[in-house]
Protein backbone atom coordinates (compact mmCIF):
# COMPACT_ATOMS: atom_id res chain seq x y z
CA UNK A 1 0.00 0.00 0.00
CA UNK A 2 1.30 3.47 -0.82
CA UNK A 3 2.07 6.17 1.68
CA UNK A 4 -0.50 8.90 2.26
CA UNK A 5 0.81 12.43 1.63
CA UNK A 6 -0.63 15.79 2.47
CA UNK A 7 -0.83 17.81 -0.76
CA UNK A 8 -1.04 21.12 1.10
CA UNK A 9 2.23 20.35 2.82
CA UNK A 10 3.94 19.58 -0.50
CA UNK A 11 2.52 22.73 -2.10
CA UNK A 12 3.77 24.88 0.77
CA UNK A 13 7.20 23.28 0.64
CA UNK A 14 7.47 24.08 -3.07
CA UNK A 15 6.37 27.67 -2.44
CA UNK A 16 8.96 28.05 0.33
CA UNK A 17 11.69 26.67 -1.90
CA UNK A 18 10.76 29.07 -4.71
CA UNK A 19 10.80 32.04 -2.33
CA UNK A 20 14.15 30.94 -0.91
CA UNK A 21 15.61 30.70 -4.41
CA UNK A 22 14.29 34.18 -5.28
CA UNK A 23 15.73 35.56 -2.04
CA UNK A 24 19.14 34.06 -2.83
CA UNK A 25 19.10 35.66 -6.28
CA UNK A 26 18.14 39.04 -4.82
CA UNK A 27 20.86 38.78 -2.18
CA UNK A 28 23.44 38.08 -4.85
CA UNK A 29 22.21 40.98 -6.95
CA UNK A 30 21.62 43.62 -4.28
CA UNK A 31 23.44 42.39 -1.20
CA UNK A 32 26.76 44.04 -1.88
CA UNK A 33 28.56 46.45 0.39
CA UNK A 34 28.91 50.12 -0.43
CA UNK A 35 32.64 49.64 -1.01
CA UNK A 36 31.99 46.90 -3.57
CA UNK A 37 29.49 49.06 -5.43
CA UNK A 38 31.91 52.01 -5.39
CA UNK A 39 34.72 49.81 -6.68
CA UNK A 40 32.58 48.52 -9.55
CA UNK A 41 31.53 52.08 -10.41
CA UNK A 42 35.15 53.26 -10.40
CA UNK A 43 36.20 50.35 -12.61
CA UNK A 44 33.45 51.02 -15.12
CA UNK A 45 34.33 54.73 -15.19
CA UNK A 46 37.99 53.86 -15.77
CA UNK A 47 37.10 51.55 -18.64
CA UNK A 48 34.91 54.23 -20.20
CA UNK A 49 37.65 56.86 -19.86
CA UNK A 50 40.23 54.54 -21.39
CA UNK A 51 37.90 53.79 -24.27
CA UNK A 52 37.17 57.49 -24.87
CA UNK A 53 40.90 58.30 -24.73
CA UNK A 54 41.50 56.17 -27.84
CA UNK A 55 39.04 58.07 -30.00
CA UNK A 56 40.37 59.73 -33.08
CA UNK A 57 39.58 63.30 -33.96
CA UNK A 58 38.24 63.20 -37.51
CA UNK A 59 37.26 66.87 -37.70
CA UNK A 60 40.29 67.84 -39.79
Amino acid sequence: MSKVINLNKIRKQRARAAKREQADQNAARHGRSKADRALDAARSDKVLQDHEAHRRDDDE
